[in-house]
């Protein structure tokens, strides 16, 4: 009996063995079925995902591999890129949608970005010699001894003669430290200077006293990414010494970033103020000021034909949701904004993506912003440019007191 119950549940084991041992077979051979099954479908998704790419995408492809391939001259892959898609973009109907190469980008880059590393001066052609025409204050190069008017003779032990300003810019930036032969009047000087992070100034300030009262004048020569800095510390100074209204100066002033101009503006206008709207797919979008600072005192902004896209900002804000007045000429009329991105190669592009509107909603664009005093710049400032004879200027200060 117990023998015989022993064969039973052993038979009954062996067959619970031989079960589990298929299932668990079942559940792998399944297993390897999906996975071989998964890569198929995935490899099919990929190469049917390929066949419906953009037909004209596989005619670039196919015409770049040509061109490689069978031209019959050595090519640059990068420049090769760059020169189709700055094709495409000077294609599309709009003067601000732009390739700009590498050389391009650096420089654009440096003005917005507000600084750069070098020794801190401009050099341009007089009586085409290569001379330092603007030194920025504090800059390297001033401290260690050059002045406005030297001329530059040597760079690094190199004569600078025949060169292009960009070489010789170039041949100052190589290392991080330069050896300059300068020429002032008939002698040669020597300076070491080494090269720094060059704060590039976008702000001054001034004030202009006239008829008992003192009137601040803050001019901005662009909007780069330190400006609101330099805008608030000009500001301040001002203020400290008690003035009584102000003059925002953004003639030939072409623009730069909206974030601080938006900044700029929130200076003077309480949250509740529209400082600009953006118009894109048919949708208004209204963008108010984001502190809780504002100022009560009068305020008149100059602009004129070359004041564009972030100084229209300015101005349109500053009249309508400020009450500002408007003087000088009709500012250039840049009412697009644009997106930017960088390419491998070192170059970027710009393309346009929305429009900017006032705060009540009107479009600048090809329009500008007229001023509510139209003045134009008389010549002679132009021959002896000074406050006295800057007659823009003094129409706003007039516009101020009475």
């Amino acid at each position: 009996m117990n023998k015989l119950n022993k064969r039973k549940n052993k038979k009954s084991n062996d067959k619970v063995c031989h079960r589990i041992s298929f299932n668990s077979l079942e559940v792998i051979i399944m297993i390897m079925i999906s996975i071989l099954f998964g890569g198929i479908m995935g490899s099919l998704l990929i190469m049917n995902r390929a066949k419906t790419t953009d037909e004209h995408l596989e005619e670039f492809y196919s015409t770049y591999n040509d061109i490689i391939h069978e031209y019959y001259k050595d090519l640059d892959k990068d420049e090769l890129i760059d020169a189709a898609i700055e094709g495409m973009v000077n294609h599309l109907d709009d003067p601000y949608s732009t390739f700009m190469n590498s050389k391009e980008t650096e420089s654009f880059n440096t003005t917005v970005n507000g600084q750069y590393k070098g020794i801190g001066v401009t050099i341009g052609l007089v009586e085409k010699r290569p001379t330092v025409i603007e030194m920025f204050d504090s800059s390297p190069a001033k401290e260690a001894g050059v002045e406005v008017g030297d001329v530059i003779v040597k760079i690094n032990d190199k004569s600078v003669k025949d060169k292009s300003i960009d070489k010789i810019v170039e041949m100052i930036k190589d290392k991080n430290k330069v050896k300059l032969v300068m020429l002032r009047g008939d002698k040669e000087h020597t300076f070491e200077v080494k090269l720094k992070d060059v704060v590039i100034p976008s702000v001054s300030g001034e004030i202009i006293e006239k008829d008992n009262q003192k009137i601040g004048r803050i001019s901005v020569s662009v909007f780069a990414a330190n400006t609101y800095v330099q805008f608030i510390n000009e500001l301040t100074k001002l203020e400290k010494n008690k003035i009584d209204s102000l003059i925002i100066d953004v003639r030939d002033n072409p623009g730069g970033h909206l974030a601080q101009v938006s900044k700029v503006l929130s200076l003077f206008l309480d949250k509740k103020k529209i400082i600009y709207q953006i118009k894109a797919n048919n949708k208004k979008t209204k963008y108010y000021a984001t502190t809780s600072d504002k100022r009560d005192y009068k305020i008149a902004v100059l602009i004129n034909k070359n004041s564009a896209s972030a100084s229209e900002i300015l101005a349109g804000a500053m009249k309508e949701s400020y009450g500002a007045t408007i003087v000088g000429m009709t500012s250039y009329g840049k009412g697009t904004v644009q997106k930017e991105y960088s390419l491998t190669t070192g170059s970027s592009v710009k393309y346009t993506t929305e429009e900017w509107l006032t705060p009540k909603g009107n479009s600048i664009n090809k329009k500008g912003i007229k001023p509510d005093i139209e003045v134009e710049l008389g010549e002679e400032y132009k021959n002896d440019p000074k406050n006295e004879n800057d007659n823009q200027l003094q129409t706003a200060l007039d516009s101020l007191i009475h």
